[in-house]
């Protein structure tokens, strides 16, 4: 089965789960942090990224966005995307447009948004890509601690006992 050949979701944000695939979705832009520019691990490319705060009546979610789609939505105003998808980010949930999703501004405007619910705030438990499932690095204790406990020399803000994923690009 392709991946457009999915039959999508139609959501409202506090109904998004990780790894969710073709979400259709409207949401209203809350807030837009600062732009960054990284280098892109794929092609060595520059790209600009924007972590945006978007809302419905059910909640917020942080959507990354990139490049020419930063420019392309305004501060309260209603969008809708379709063919979304959902991903942990450092643990995070994240609702990502992608390559095979569209982003237009929406027929109807969100009014209310219930900022109560934060569905990024949330710590998911990261699944390894590799091996067996289960909780094979995360219920250890070490690394897990926001303090900075755990072995020595770990890098606290990583959060993961010092293993990497190999989605990481490491």
């Amino acid at each position: 089965m392709g991946y457009q050949e999915r039959e999508p979701i139609e959501a409202q944000i506090s109904e998004l789960k990780p790894r969710m695939k073709s979400v259709n979705i409207s949401f209203k832009i809350v807030e837009k942090g600062e732009v960054r520019e990284v280098t892109s691990r794929a092609d060595g490319e520059q790209h600009r990224v924007c972590d945006t705060v978007v809302g419905d009546s059910t909640g917020l979610v942080t959507v990354p966005l990139w490049d020419a789609s930063i420019d392309e939505v305004e501060l309260e105003k209603t969008y809708r995307l379709e063919n979304g998808y959902t991903t942990l980010f450092q643990g995070h949930l994240r609702l990502n447009i992608g390559r095979y999703g569209t982003i237009k501004e929406a027929e109807a405007a969100i009014e209310e948004v219930n900022s109560d619910v934060d569905m990024s705030a949330e710590e998911h438990e990261r699944r390894p890509r590799y091996g067996g499932g289960g909780r094979s690095y995360g219920g250890g204790g070490y690394g897990r601690d926001r303090r900075g406990g755990g072995y020595g020399g770990r890098d606290r803000r990583r959060g993961d006992g010092g293993y990497r994923d190999r989605s990481e690009g490491y």
